[in-house]
Parts: structure tokens; C-alpha cells; sequence
């Protein structure tokens, strides 16, 4: 596990194990691949972040994620791999959610991205300046984007070698 603390000042535990802070979390966050592009959502308070978000009443945090891609992007997942689950301890509350990474499919046009003004494609994350960008959200600003995308690239070197 590992533990950090975020731009607010909260304690953040990161973990690419099963479960190891909830086995229903009430949040997803998607880390998204389209032909060889990150897909980001450009949130309308936030700024540029991956997609995700609560999951509903009766839903699984599966369904959550793929839903979520889905409305923030209009991208149809093909591939949809867990990663891991964080755990955010903050003044009053803590959310937990659970990580995943998305191969995308297709990408459609739609007329209403919810929250967000539609998809956003990147060559590259700007790791090094990202904390810094007023462009980025939050949700962006942490140790978890770095570890998360590592975790990532060494998936996709792994499957691309078998």
C-alpha cells in the first residue's frame, strides 16, 4: 500500500491489490487509451481529468465505469481491467474508489456530455507540469495519477508481449 497526502492536505492510500478498502465503492475513475491517446473529460468546474464518478443505486462499480466513460466522452469501452482502489480520508468524510483502465472502442459524437464538455485527447500526460496547470483537475494533482499511470504502462508493455 502506499500512503501519501493530497494538495488539500488529506491522507490518500493507494492499493493495486482486490478490494483492499471496500468491496462496494461508491466511486470509479477510469484511466482511458484511444488509438494510442489518453481520453481525458474537460469537466465544466474541474478541468481536463479522466472520467468517472458515482456509482448508482443497484449498479456495480463495472457498470459505474463503463457508464461513466460513456457519458463524460461519448467512448465506447471494449476493454475494461481493474487496477486498484484509493481510499481519500478527508475532514468529514472518505471516498473510496476503485481504478480502472479502459481500452476505448469507439468514440461518438454526442450532443450532451453531462457535467463535462466532452472528450479530450493527449499524446501525453504532462506528468511534470500537471500539478501545476490550472488546465488540470484536482482529481489530477496527486500521487495517484503517477502510480496509477505507471501501473498502466507496465500493463500495457506486458500485454503487448504476450
Amino acid at each position: 500500500m502506499i500512503v501519501f497526502h493530497d494538495m488539500y492536505h488529506n491522507e490518500v492510500n493507494l492499493s493495486f491489490t482486490p478490494d483492499p478498502f471496500s468491496t462496494h465503492p461508491k466511486h470509479v475513475w477510469v484511466i482511458c487509451r484511444y488509438e494510442d491517446q489518453w481520453l481525458l473529460t474537460n469537466h465544466s468546474e474541474r478541468g481536463l481529468e479522466f472520467p468517472g464518478g458515482k456509482v448508482e443505486i443497484g449498479e456495480t462499480p463495472d457498470v459505474a465505469a463503463v457508464r461513466e466513460v460513456m457519458e463524460e466522452t461519448g467512448a465506447k469501452v471494449s476493454e475494461l481491467e481493474y487496477i486498484g482502489q484509493y481510499k481519500v480520508i478527508g475532514k468529514g468524510k472518505t471516498i473510496i474508489k476503485n481504478i480502472y483502465f479502459a481500452e476505448i472502442e469507439t468514440l461518438l459524437k454526442k450532443k450532451d456530455y453531462f457535467e463535462t464538455k466532452g472528450p479530450v485527447l493527449l499524446k501525453e500526460i504532462p506528468l511534470d507540469t500537471v500539478k501545476s496547470d490550472r488546465r488540470y483537475s484536482f482529481i489530477m494533482k496527486d500521487d495517484v495519477l503517477t502510480q496509477a499511470l505507471d501501473y498502466v504502462k507496465k500493463y500495457l508493455k506486458t500485454k503487448k508481449a504476450l
